[in-house]
Parts: structure tokens; sequence; C-alpha cells
């Protein structure tokens, strides 16, 4: 019985009869995929896929696939507790993992799923605002530890920089393109008073200076949560106790700021994640509301994307956190709730182009 189901005939016969059933819809099921803006309008954005687990990107083996086929169960994969935070190069996705105390990799490109952080001296503990730089290289931000932790884009530990006294709660991080520079958002809390974004040279860890304190006027901060660099290298804050975005220059003077509170589209309730695109277009995470905002670089809304529901789905989220947008444009959104990354595409590219695609060329180590 083992020789004749080894047989390429029966083997392809297994793979064709799985791949019948894996296509079939249980019936009633809507398999149209969520479009932003919904039609008639031209489509701007499409879902295009979500990351649970390492079986998302992991390759499996055609013997695997039949053994399945054969005992009818499930592929398993290993998937995210509690995911905070994502950042994106080249095709490989990293995601924060609070309860995880990890950084999970997920590399479409290569077919290969990795951790990060589970060792000394790169042990990370509670794992949150992550960035990389042009090299792929990963700065995490550990609000436990007080630190940054640096990796390469292997996850090989490299440094560590920053003492505990400097901060109160930091979360989260952005690295300007070369890797010289490194913002550090720490959010503070009800009785600190320190609401700010710490700059660090990135290979001494010396802390060059800080930018902005608590309070409300322009240019202040109160629970900062996230930040990101502007194609022209400025800082964008999600000053989330103020309900708003604010832009300073890479010194920490103060520029202008985007939104206000509310619950209508291009006001905030709960904004966290932001990420900026090639275009200068701005996205901010607003966990209230379910989904993230698009705004053009004068801070104008061009699109919000996704919804809150308690129901999983595509493009369904219940606690939205971290947002990145990769090299060609597409958005990674985290939810925490339904522990996942949704990937969003945008309507100048298709599912073929791109980093995000597999290489069948490269085999993962």
């Amino acid at each position: 019985m083992s020789r004749l189901a080894s047989t390429p005939l029966l083997l392809l016969l297994a793979m064709l009869l799985l791949s019948a059933c894996a296509s079939t819809a249980p019936p009633g099921e809507d398999l149209e995929l969520p479009v932003f803006p919904p039609p008639p309008s031209d489509p701007r954005f499409f879902y295009e896929r979500s990351l649970f687990s390492s079986a998302d990107v992991e390759i499996e083996s055609e013997e695997s696939q039949f053994k399945r086929f054969v005992t009818g169960a499930k592929r398993t994969g290993i998937g995210m507790g509690k995911p905070f935070g994502v950042t994106v190069h080249k095709g490989r996705v990293f995601v924060s993992d609070t309860m995880k105390r990890l950084v999970l990799a997920f590399d479409v490109r290569e077919g290969r799923f990795f951790e990060i952080g589970a060792d000394a001296p790169g042990e990370l503990v509670k794992p949150m605002g992550l960035d990389v730089d042009l090299n792929g290289n990963l700065y995490v931000c550990d609000a436990t530890l007080k630190q940054v932790m640096v990796f390469d884009r292997d996850g090989k530990f490299l440094r560590r920089f920053g003492e505990p006294g400097m901060f109160d709660r930091p979360a989260g991080l952005t690295v300007n393109p070369n890797g010289s520079r490194v913002f550090v958002v720490d959010t503070g809390g009800v009785r600190s008073e320190r609401h700010r974004v710490l700059v660090f040279d990135a290979w001494s860890g010396s802390l060059l200076h800080t930018i902005s304190k608590r309070g409300q006027a322009e240019g202040e901060l109160n629970l900062p949560r996230d930040a990101t660099i502007g194609l022209s290298g400025n800082l964008y804050v999600v000053d989330g106790g103020n309900f708003r975005v604010q832009e300073f220059t890479p010194e920490g003077q103060f520029v202008r700021s985007i939104g206000a509170i509310g619950r209508r589209t291009g006001q905030f309730s709960r904004p966290k994640g932001i990420g900026i695109d090639k275009q200068g277009n701005i996205y901010v995470v607003d966990t209230a509301f379910g989904n993230f905002q698009i705004f053009n670089p004068e801070g104008q809304l061009l699109l919000p994307v996704g919804s809150r529901n308690s129901s999983p789905g595509p493009a369904r989220f219940m606690l939205p956190a971290g947002l990145a947008v990769d090299e060609d444009g597409r958005v990674y959104l985290v939810d925490q709730y339904f522990r996942k990354v949704d990937v969003f595409r945008p309507a100048g590219i298709t599912e073929e182009q791109g980093w995000l695609v597999h290489d069948p060329s490269l085999k993962p180590e």
C-alpha cells in the first residue's frame, strides 16, 4: 500500500483532489474579498491575504500534503500569542509578540518562518514597537527591558542601547533610512511628565536629544504611541491622548498637526500605529474605529480601510495595533484580538508583483 501511495500518478491524483476540496466553499459563503473603496468607486486597495501562523508562509512538502489528504488532518503552524508591532523588509514580515516574548519572522518570498529574541544576549521580554533600516537590520523596543535591541535581518543579535532610567513606558520606535538615528516613543503615564520622543545615535547608543514634553499645546504630547519618518526626514508622532498626529523636524521643531478628536472619518478616537508610503501619504490606525485611515501629504483624508467587528474575517478588526507600509505600497495591519496580520495591496500592482511573492528558486535555510 505504501508503495502505491508513493507513486507519482497517485500522488498527483491526491494533490488534485486536495486542491479541489480546498477551493470548494460551503454553501452560501461569499468568496468576494473586500475592496476599498467598495464598488461602484474605482478600487484603490484590495484585501490580499492574512498571516496567522507559520503555515501561511512555509511551503508544505508533497509528502506532508498527501498525508493530510489521507488522514483528513488540518494543516497547523506556529501562531501568534499577542501580536503588537509590524515592520517589513523585502517580503520578510517581522511581528512583535508580547505574549510569546519574541519577534516572529514570516518570509513569504523565501517560504520561511523563524523566531527572534529567544536566547541571550539578545533575549526579549516584552517586544513592542519595531522598525527596519534599508539593510533590513531590525530595531526592537522592549518595554520591560526599557532598551532598544538590534538584530540583523536573519535574527542575529548585534547590540542594545538605552538605559532603563531614561524611559517610563517605551512603546514605539522608528529608524531613519540609513540607520543612523533611532527615535523611541516614551508613552509616559498618568503620573509621569515624560511624554516624549528620545533620539539616539544608532551605532554608539548615545542619547542625542529629546523631542517635546507633556501637554496639549502645539508641539506638546500626551500619551504618544508610535512614530514614523516621512519623505522629507521629518518625524510623525501619534499623539494618542491629544487625538492627533504631530509632525516635527528631526531636531524636534514643531511643523503641524493632523486630525482631531471625533467619531467621523478624518478624526481620531483611539489612534495607535502609523506608517507612510513613497508618495508621502500617511496611514493611521484607530483601535476604536477598527480600521486605518489614509491621509494625503497635506493631511486631507483619502480613504478609510477596514471595519470594527467582533466576528473574524478579511479586513475585520477588533484590536488593531501596529501598521507598516512596504517598499511596494502594501499595507500590513496587526490585530491583537484576532491574532493576525492583514495585508492590503494597492491597485497599482498585481498579486504577482512586488516582494510579497514566493520565489521557488529561494530555498529556506
